[in-house]
């Protein structure tokens, strides 16, 4: 994703820090980027649906643990299987010299603005509960 920003969040992550200690405040940070990350792939699922021909690209939607990456909790999303979707994903993203507007042209970017409310809505509210 882009790098969404949610305002207050530095806030609520020191106060649960304080509150719960840093390693419980870890695993309800995972718990909530799990959560979250399901949204987006569900977003990005739909939007892949509009132009599939097998369906490769879907099946081979995954997302990582959740990792440190840049200071910062982060989960992965990558296309990981035996048809090796990922050597053509950034090629339907963006398009080619030959195919400059192929059918799934920018449904990665479409699914992450489509799916940044929902996103932050659910990483607020997991974070939210005590």
């Amino acid at each position: 994703m882009s790098g969404a920003k949610i305002s207050g969040m530095d806030t609520l992550i020191d106060e649960l820090e304080k509150r719960y200690g840093s390693k419980a405040l870890k695993e309800k940070v995972d718990r909530a980027l799990i959560k979250g990350a399901s949204v987006f792939k569900a977003e990005l699922v739909r939007e892949f649906e509009s132009f599939k021909d097998t369906g490769a690209s879907i099946k081979e939607i995954t997302l990582s643990s959740p990792m440190d990456f840049d200071g910062k909790r982060t989960i992965r999303v990558s296309w990981q299987g035996d048809k090796n979707r990922f050597r053509i994903i950034h090629l339907n993203e963006f398009g080619t010299v030959k195919n400059p507007n192929p059918k799934g042209k920018g449904a990665i970017a479409r699914a992450e603005r489509s799916a940044r409310e929902a996103y932050q809505r659910v990483i607020q509210e997991e974070l939210g509960r005590g």
